[in-house]
Formats: C-alpha cells, structure tokens, sequence
C-alpha cells in the first residue's frame, strides 16, 4: 500500500479543501505529506488560503477515519489513482478543479482511447429511450467505453445499452463505493462490474448521495 495515502485521503476529508485548493497547498508545501506539516502561520502565506482554511488543515487530526478508509479499499479491492500517478484519467489532468484523488473499482481502462460521456434527464420519454439507445448502438462498431451516472433515466439507459452492445461502461458515483444509489440500479451495477466495466468516485465511503455531489 502506498506510503503516502493516509495523506491523500486525509486532505480530501478536509472541509473545503477541493481540487484546486488541494493541488495549490501541495504544489507550496512540496508534497502531500508537508501539508500537514506546516504550521498555520506558512499556510496563511499561500493566496488564496484563508484563515479558516488553514485551521481546518492544521487542527485535522481524524486519521482513524483514515485508516478505518484504507481498511475499506483494502477489503474491497478498490484502486486508489493521485492525480499525479499512472491510472488517474489523462483527461482529468487537465481539469484545473479535477480531484486529487479517484476511488476505482472495476476492470475498464480509464484512459481508454475512445471513451464517450452520456448525460441527461432522469425523467426519461420513450422517444428518449429509443434516441439513446440508437446513439449508442450506432457508435458501438468503434467499441467505445461507455462512461454515464448510474442515475435513472438516460444514464441507467446509457449503461444498458452499452452492456447489451457488449461495451465496457462505467458509472461515476456522486457518493462513496460503499452504496449504490439509486438502490434500484443496484442490480446493474454489479453487472456492469461483471461484464468488465466499473465504477468510480472522488468520495470516501459513507459519504451521503447529497444534492451537491451530482
């Protein structure tokens, strides 16, 4: 296991720490470890870090949670990917506000060549349904990974098609692997894992389906 991962999940804990913020302290402080190394007074010197924020890094001190999430990965066979690090989407790279940090399971490439995003409504119509699945099928030919939210609607649509297409497809969570939500895709998420496709998310367990992670 990573010698420094208790450091990459225990920053992503911090409240109001997000990817900008996350990647700012660790590009100044020279790692992630040095982060929590450093005292209130440097961290204040950083633009953009705030009073508040740097309390909230300095007095962060939960790293039972931390280890109580590593057990979890551990137990569950759940890859971790730091932005920095082989396995983590090139394409994200890109992305000033990308997460530090991707809890993955499953088998599909992330930086497969062709990967296509599907979006839309959770209030699906029939015409909604037949378009989406047309799309898909139409594009299957080229065997692209099949990339959608597991919500209902369009994305549950996505993620079926896909998997009678015979394509990988992987669902991006807006909660911890530790749920499914919602509970009635529960059935196609274990196929989707079974059919080596997968399921990622930039959140730890027992972190909630709230309106804001979506």
């Amino acid at each position: 296991m990573d010698d420094l991962l208790k450091f990459k999940i225990a920053l992503t804990m911090i409240p109001g720490v997000g990817g900008i913020t996350a990647k700012k302290l660790i590009s100044y402080c020279g790692g992630i470890d040095a982060v929590f190394l450093e005292k209130e007074s440097s961290l204040l010197k950083i633009p953009g870090i705030g009073s508040h924020l740097a309390r909230s890094v300095v007095r962060f001190k939960d790293f039972e949670r931390v280890e109580k999430e590593i057990s979890f990965i551990e137990k569950n066979k759940i890859k971790v990917f730091f932005y920095t690090e082989k396995g983590y989407p090139e394409r994200l790279k890109h992305c000033e506000d990308g997460p530090i940090l991707l809890f993955y399971k499953g088998k599909a490439d992330l930086n497969k060549q062709k990967i296509i995003a599907v979006v839309g409504t959770r209030s699906i119509t029939e015409y909604g349904k037949s378009k989406c699945t047309e799309i898909i099928e139409g594009i299957s030919k080229h065997n692209p990974l099949i990339v959608s939210g597991l919500a209902y609607g369009v994305d549950a649509r996505a993620h079926k098609t896909a998997l009678d297409n015979n394509l990988q497809t992987v669902g991006v969570l807006g909660h911890g692997l530790d749920r499914i939500y919602p509970p009635l895709n529960r059935p196609l998420a274990k196929k989707m894992l079974e059919e080596n496709g997968g399921l990622v998310s930039d959140f730890t367990s027992e972190t909630k389906p709230d309106r804001e992670n979506f």
